[in-house]
């Protein structure tokens, strides 16, 4: 199957002031960075990807998560979307017949707050540049309030902030939208709470509740592309901009990978959210990295 692509270039607006001096900060300009290989190499050229190795994975063999490489998040505090679902650890999680599942469902335990519980889970290695693949299966279609994501997040935000810290939505989903995938970029410059995400929208993917699919990025100091399944076919390419800085660009740092289902919320819970879809899960085959050295 074949997706449109969608180019994104980003800019920078100069903005120049008269007599005194403003009181707006500056971004910073990010320097490039001496001894990387996406400097020294054509990250355009058409052979780039084929010198990728991996460099780090999980294939969820077994019947334990990892603790070497993935950590819990855990609350109900809305999570800045007004999710209602309390994140826990462990309960909602399995692991066996060689994938990952991703759990949300009611509630009966009277002991944890909240009507729903789910997982939200963080890879505790973070990474710079590559081709990052998941493959994993969105639940089954059973109506709305489910909003399942595969994502990363940049790991300067307990300092820096969010959107500061810069976002990456490599498969996004919201049940009452079903057969369609989302693919994001958010930074300060560009963030939905603006209005001005880099985002392709919702594109047609009829099989993604019912298969597994493989989404990823090929992510470089020059652009990050979004793809579906295989390298060649980018959903959505954002461009670093000519003048980039902490605002616009803050993806030459490092990120490290989320996995969430999210019940309601602003996006998700837009057209309510139906009692009868628990349980929801999203299973996930693995986890792989793949950098050019």
């Amino acid at each position: 199957m074949k997706y449109r692509c969608l180019v994104f270039i980003g800019f920078t607006l100069l903005h120049f002031v008269g007599c005194g001096k403003s009181e707006q900060e500056i971004p910073e300009i990010i320097d490039q960075e001496i001894g990387d290989p996406t400097e020294i190499l054509d990250v355009n050229a058409p052979d780039y990807w084929s010198k990728a190795e991996l460099v780090w994975n999980d294939e969820f063999d077994g019947e334990t998560l990892s603790e070497e490489k993935w950590v819990f998040e855990t609350g109900a505090n809305g999570w800045g979307n007004n999710e209602i679902q309390n994140y826990i650890a462990n309960e909602n999680v399995i692991v066996n017949e060689g994938t990952l599942k991703i759990i949300a469902k009611k509630n009966t335990d009277p002991t944890i707050p909240g009507a729903y519980t789910s997982t939200r889970m963080n890879s505790k290695k973070d990474f710079k540049f590559g081709r990052l693949e998941v493959r994993a299966k969105i639940p089954d279609h059973k109506g709305n309030g489910i909003w399942p994501a595969i994502w990363m997040l940049g790991s300067n935000i307990d300092t820096a902030g969010w959107p500061a810290c810069g976002e990456i939505d490599m498969m996004e989903y919201v049940s009452f939208d079903p057969n369609k995938v989302h693919f994001s970029i958010h930074s300060t410059a560009n963030n939905h709470v603006n209005g001005t995400q880099v985002t392709s929208g919702p594109l047609l993917l009829e099989s993604i509740e019912e298969e597994f699919h493989n989404y990823g990025i090929l992510w470089t100091n020059k652009y990050i592309k979004f793809y579906v399944d295989d390298i060649d076919n980018i959903t959505l390419t954002f461009v670093r901009p000519a003048i980039s800085n902490s605002e616009n660009w803050p993806f030459s740092n490092y990120f490290y990978f989320l996995m969430n289902i999210a019940v309601g919320g602003n996006w998700g819970g837009l057209q309510g959210v139906d009692e009868n879809i628990f349980p929801a899960v999203m299973e996930v085959d693995y986890v792989r990295v793949y950098q050019v050295k």
